[in-house]
């Protein structure tokens, strides 16, 4: 695909998680759990689609460093993968945040339910419009069709304000 002609995909499920989860993204995807899995834990993949870089693989349980990319800027923080089941679960502290991917067959796809704590709910909205875009790289880049990370202030350039106006919009009709 052109880089230029990338426009996001629909809207992802997104609710307001229980039990701590500031945010609950739910995403299917046309790639079986092994290949996804490998996208979220191998370096070299992370780096062509996350909006981080990782220090090693994270298809393991141990600290690591996540650094964060905008531009020629990258911020280094400190990462503890926790859980590590290939290829269903994997959770890991980011910084302050915590991050919970859940893998689960679907068809000849997977069923992509991640969880993360951002620490402020009102963050929600923002995390859930960069890992739609994240998360379209990353299908784009299994499918053999990759189009390059879209990370920090370049993402607003792909639809971000109106992907997080969209989430806002959405997890706030959830509220009580």
């Amino acid at each position: 695909m052109d880089r230029d002609s990338f426009r996001p995909g629909p809207l992802a499920e997104v609710t307001r998680g229980e039990d701590g989860w500031d945010l609950v993204f739910v995403r299917d995807l046309r790639h079986p759990p092994e290949r996804v899995w490998a996208a979220l834990t191998e370096p070299d993949q992370l780096a062509r689609w996350a909006p981080f870089l990782a220090s090693r693989d994270l298809g393991t349980t141990g600290d690591a460093t996540l650094s964060t990319v905008d531009g020629d800027r990258t911020v280094d923080q400190p990462a503890t993968v926790r859980r590590a089941e290939r290829p269903t679960l994997l959770e890991y502290t980011w910084g302050d945040g915590l991050l919970r991917w859940e893998l689960a067959r679907s068809g000849d796809g997977t069923r992509l339910t991640l969880r993360q704590r951002v620490g402020d709910p009102g963050l929600a909205p923002m995390v859930a419009a960069g890992w739609h875009l994240c998360l379209d790289v990353a299908d784009h880049l299994l499918a053999g069709d990759p189009v390059g990370p879209i990370r920090g202030a370049e993402a607003k350039e792909f639809g971000w304000a109106e992907l997080r106006d969209a989430y806002a919009e959405r997890l706030d009709r959830q509220r009580p």
